[in-house]
């Protein structure tokens, strides 16, 4: 089983990245490789979505939460899909300022920093940070979920990439089908969204992928609006 999936039921969320779920009538934990609040997600009684990784190193869990069912839809809450899911994005020509790559590199360094990707076509290279976003309200995703500091610090640094000349970007990953349209989420951080915001203004690009998903899987992805506000 190990490498697979298992379907389960949601039961409480004991910390941050630890979940208690029940597989099978028996009571299991499972880490959750995700910060966010995920509260409209994160229901008593909601079907789970658990792979199943093997005993690892540390772990106190052979399980990741990877998607809750919704009542409607999949919604993958796994942030790691994000930087899994946008290579594949770039082959198949679906992010704008990525057209045309040649070469995508993965946790390049800049000054101290680790930055997600580098992209370089020809002479001209883009860094760019993956975001994964599970919240939508109204038909609009969200992010973040969760006042994020380190999130408004990577959109200021990639403003002080652009403002040397370079270029860089975020990918916002929508990993529910039910978005039509993205927004920084002025309401719980503002800070953050006026970054992003200000970040746009001086160079850096956003662009932002609804997935449509499955039990496990993803079917494809396609751009939707950003409204900035």
């Amino acid at each position: 089983m190990r490498g697979g999936f298992v379907e389960g039921l949601f039961l409480r969320r004991l910390n941050r990245f630890l979940v208690q779920v029940q597989v099978h009538g028996r009571l299991e934990e499972a880490f959750l490789p995700n910060s966010g609040r995920l509260e409209e997600l994160l229901v008593p009684g909601n079907r789970a979505l658990l792979r199943v990784v093997g005993p690892q190193g540390g772990r106190r869990t052979s399980l990741d939460l990877w998607g809750i069912f919704t009542g409607r839809i999949w919604v993958c809450v796994d942030s790691r899909m994000a930087n899994e899911l946008l290579p594949e994005a770039v082959r198949e020509g679906l992010i704008g300022p990525l057209k045309g790559v040649d070469e995508l590199q993965r946790e390049v360094p800049f000054e101290g920093r680790r930055l997600d990707f580098l992209a370089s076509k020809g002479v001209e290279s883009h860094w760019v940070e993956a975001k994964s976003v599970t919240l939508v309200e109204g038909g609009k995703a969200l992010f973040p979920d969760a006042p994020t500091e380190r999130g408004r610090e990577h959109v200021v640094f990639l403003r002080e990439i652009v403002k040397r000349g370079e270029r860089a970007g975020i990918v916002f990953m929508v990993l529910r089908e039910d978005a039509e349209g993205f927004s920084p989420h002025w309401a719980r951080d503002p800070l953050f969204s006026e970054a992003l915001k200000e970040s746009v203004k001086e160079g850096v690009w956003v662009w932002v992928l609804r997935f449509r998903v499955g039990r496990g899987r993803f079917f494809g992805a396609e751009p939707i609006p950003v409204e900035l506000g």
